[in-house]
């Protein structure tokens, strides 16, 4: 039954065959190859509902057969895999130097990626919308051209982002109460697809949960190496957006009072003395936002060289990074910490001070079992996020229509 204001309602029968379709749908996505049986001892859905779900989804071509197993007690089975061939999900991300665009198959294959240039930090809202649209118009007409139907579009943001899709406030692209996703909807003439706007950490941490190397973590935080810091953080198995949205502002809490001055206004805030910026105030103190990934590239090169300036800023930075993963610790007790964008480069010599640092700080024995690691999924992981945030709607039920 489903409660209503006016009482119990009977559940719609299209509504009960929509959410068995995408628990069949996930348990698949995780546990292929699987036979019709096996979904049904595991679901708990009789045989004859299982065989009926698992025709429809064929039909869809979310679904396809790959032959017998013989490996089985009993008579051999017929196996499923996900298809989703004739589908792709899209991601963009806007960022203060770039602006990229991925599309995957229901898979998670990667059919498009494009990075561009972008000068965010100079860029008002509207001219970003442009910027996104154009880039979406492209991908779009790729996946067209292959025969393929778009089932959504996610746009990543470093900044607040409400349940609405409007940027509240994004202080290093200098964004106020921008209507992004009103705004792209209307630019792209309403497209058909659903079009949505997230923060980029909350889309990074999706991307690790679907694609990283830590989708058995139940409870990850993932850290945002961008000229901001901020974190997603998935709790039993969930994004965790909070009440409005605006969860994960890590890089805005006090690690040192008497540290560098903040964006935001405020002195010593994590951003501030562990983030992009703090280190390239110290090794190129004129370089523009475009040139963000080719500088860190080179205090990567001079760190390993050994110059004695550079590992003391990078131990500096490091020390402050784990001040800040022991309040996410002490607060969230996630497995694993992971860091991105542009910790990646520098994780050689950021890792062990920060782990040392933030054990040392976090009151639960042996730093309560939490681990720092680093992303495997490059600069590209909240654009793959975006479009995890689309294929997370198909397992929540929102599923094609028959091709």
């Amino acid at each position: 039954m489903i409660t209503s204001h006016n009482g119990p309602q009977p559940a719609d029968f299209a509504d009960v065959r929509a959410t068995n379709l995408a628990v069949v749908l996930r348990f698949v996505r995780e546990n292929a190859p699987c036979s019709r049986a096996d979904i049904a001892a595991s679901t708990g859905l009789n045989k004859a509902t299982v065989s009926s779900l698992v025709a429809d989804l064929i039909d869809r071509r979310l679904l396809r057969e790959t032959g017998l197993t013989e490996h089985r007690v009993g008579r051999p089975a017929t196996m499923l895999v996900l298809d989703g061939s004739p589908y792709a999900a899209i991601g963009v991300e806007v960022n203060v130097d770039y602006i990229s665009a991925v599309a995957v198959d229901l898979k998670g294959e990667v059919l498009v990626n494009w990075r561009r240039s972008f000068p965010g930090t100079t860029s008002t809202a509207a001219q970003a919308v442009v910027a996104v649209a154009a880039i979406a118009r492209r991908v779009i007409s790729r996946m067209t051209k292959e025969a393929r139907q778009v089932l959504g579009l996610t746009v990543a943001v470093p900044g607040l982002v409400d349940l609405n899709g409007s940027v509240r406030v994004a202080p290093n692209l200098g964004w106020r109460d921008a209507d992004l996703c009103g705004d792209l909807t209307k630019a792209l003439r309403d497209p058909g697809f659903p079009v949505l706007v997230d923060n980029e950490a909350n889309l990074a941490a999706l991307a690790e949960h679907r694609f990283g190397r830590h989708g058995n973590a139940t409870d990850l935080v993932y850290l945002t190496g961008e000229v901001g810091v901020g974190a997603g953080i998935i709790l039993d198995g969930r994004l965790r957006r909070g009440g409005q949205g605006y969860s994960g502002e890590i890089g805005h809490i006090e690690i040192d009072p008497a540290g560098r001055p903040c964006r935001c206004g405020r002195r010593g805030c994590l951003e501030a003395v562990a983030g992009v910026g703090a280190i390239l105030s110290l090794t190129a103190p004129d370089a523009s936002p475009a040139e963000l990934e080719p500088e860190i590239d080179e205090v990567a090169q001079r760190a390993g060289n050994g110059e004695p300036e550079i590992l003391e800023l990078l131990d500096d930075v490091g020390r402050h990074l784990g001040r800040g993963a022991a309040v996410l610790a002490n607060l969230l007790d996630p497995e694993v910490i992971v860091l991105g964008g542009y910790y990646i480069p520098l994780a050689p010599w950021l890792v062990a001070r920060a782990e040392e640092e933030m054990r040392r700080r976090v009151i639960a024995p042996g730093g309560g079992g939490c681990r720092l690691e680093v992303s495997t999924l490059g600069y590209g992981a909240a654009a793959l996020g975006a479009a995890a945030r689309v294929l997370d709607s198909v397992d929540s039920g929102r599923l094609p229509s028959h091709q």
